[in-house]
């Protein structure tokens, strides 16, 4: 190896037995022994993108991910202009309905990404919504912090999360004026606009499409009063990432944390729902939604919507 290939492969794996979630488990003389090998005869960084992806892929969280430049600089320079999927409505009888896609990009697209929901939000709330979906099947991940800008005021005011490391570190998400902060720290976006009722019950959807930082939203509620979960099981990754930019403008996308709920229970696999519902792959049912059906049914039992 070239001294400028094997510093870059050096400065990736050292990354990795710093800060990744498993790095108590794992053999770190032979993970590095193993990259050093599958990269001999590199001569530039480029050569070594093949051992830094299988050691994440050998650390064994299942969510660590290494992007190349061009892949890392779309993925963060990008600015969306609209977020499909991301939309608020008043459904029949009192109840609203907000639903989150995934993002990641720019702080732009966040802002944006905010604003949009959070208008979102209002337009669901203009019948003073006795109760909410929040509906996270399309939420494939990506930065949590936008998410919980937007249905902070549904969720309702204090602790309702936090990271925990591989050495029990924890670290506090909460809710304060309907924005998210972390360990008493905003990370922005200012107050949200409070909803009609302040404390609704909520009925979250969940899939197989939802996965790592809409897990995230997921376990946000998890332990709120009022709440149940309707749908399938999640992805099961609902742990969190940090991203470190390389020399060469790649990116090593480190899963450092495992996401817990307000209670202190932490989450490292599939979440179930309270009710489980399939869909019903008969042409008759092509346009029923059971999961929505089931969630307005059970919101219009509750106090606030009878």
């Amino acid at each position: 190896m070239s001294p400028v290939a094997r510093t870059y492969l050096s400065k990736a794996l050292s990354i990795m037995e710093e800060h990744s979630l498993l790095r108590h488990q794992v053999d770190w003389a032979q993970l590095r022994s193993k990259a050093f090998s599958q990269a001999v005869g590199a001569r530039k960084p480029a050569d070594t993108y093949g051992a830094i992806n299988v050691a994440l892929h050998d650390l064994g969280d299942g969510h660590s991910i290494f992007w190349e430049p061009n892949e890392a600089k779309e993925r963060f320079g990008s600015s969306v202009v609209s977020f499909d999927g991301l939309q608020g409505r008043s459904l029949k009888n009192g109840p609203g309905y907000i639903s989150l896609p995934g993002v990641q990009g720019s702080e732009k697209t966040y802002d944006r990404y905010v604003r949009q929901g959070r208008n979102a939000v209002a337009e669901a709330d203009r019948g003073q919504a006795c109760g909410w979906v929040v509906d996270l099947r399309s939420d494939t991940g990506g930065n949590m912090w936008p998410m919980l800008a937007v249905v902070g005021p549904i969720l309702g005011e204090g602790k309702v999360g936090m990271f925990v490391d591989a050495d029990g570190n924890k670290s506090v998400w909460s809710i304060q004026h309907g924005s998210p902060y972390l360990d008493g720290k905003s990370v922005g976006w200012g107050a949200g606009r409070s909803v009609a009722e302040s404390a609704p019950p909520v009925a979250v959807l969940t899939g197989m499409r939802t996965a790592s930082s809409g897990e995230a939203v997921v376990v946000a509620f998890r332990g709120r009063p009022d709440t149940r979960f309707f749908g399938e099981h999640t992805d099961g990754v609902p742990t969190g990432n940090e991203a470190y930019r390389l020399s060469d403008g790649a990116m090593l996308v480190l899963t450092e944390v495992k996401d817990a709920d307000r209670t202190g229970r932490a989450y490292d696999a599939p979440i179930p729902p309270d009710e489980e519902i399939v869909k019903d792959p008969r042409p008759v049912a092509r346009h029923r939604d059971e999961v929505l059906e089931a969630a307005q049914g059970w919101l219009l039992k509750q106090a606030a919507c009878r």
